[in-house]
C-alpha cells in the first residue's frame, strides 16, 4: 500500500478550485484505491492479510494468464474499489484526521500505476 495523499493533494492545490468534488480513478483492474487510516502501519497491515486470506493465490483459477497472482489480484481490486469521491472544501480534501488515499498494489511484482484526477468545482 503506497500512501498518495500528499500528491493528490498537491494537485488539488494546484488548480486553484476552492469547493468541489475530487474523484480519482486507477486505471487499472490489479490494482485499487482505498482511504483509510494514515497513522498506524498496522493496519495496512492487516488489511493486506486480510485481502490475502479473502483472495488467495492457487490453482483454484481459471483466469492465469500473467501469472498465479493475477486473478487475486483482479478480485482484491473488485473488493476495494478503484475510484474514490472526496469533497474539497477551501482548497483541501475533507479527509479526517487519520485518512490518508492509498493506492494497493495486488501483484506480487510492482508496476507502473496511472491515477486519473478530476475536480469540479470553484
Amino acid at each position: 500500500m503506497h500512501e498518495i495523499t500528499r500528491d493528490i493533494a498537491a494537485w488539488v492545490a494546484s488548480t486553484g478550485i476552492r469547493a468541489g468534488l475530487l474523484t480519482a480513478l486507477c486505471r487499472h483492474t490489479s490494482a485499487s484505491l482505498v482511504i483509510t487510516e494514515n497513522a498506524s502501519a498496522a493496519v495496512r497491515r492487516d488489511m493486506l492479510r486480510w485481502l490475502d486470506r479473502l483472495a488467495p493465490q492457487g490453482a483454484q483459477y481459471e483466469h492465469d494468464d500473467e501469472g498465479p497472482d493475477e486473478m487475486p489480484a483482479h478480485l482484491k481490486s473488485a473488493l476495494t474499489g478503484v475510484s474514490l469521491c472526496v469533497p474539497i472544501d477551501l482548497g483541501e480534501m475533507m479527509l479526517g484526521t487519520w485518512q490518508g488515499v492509498f493506492l494497493i498494489e495486488h501483484r506480487a511484482a510492482p508496476h507502473r500505476r496511472e491515477i486519473a484526477l478530476h475536480l469540479a468545482g470553484e
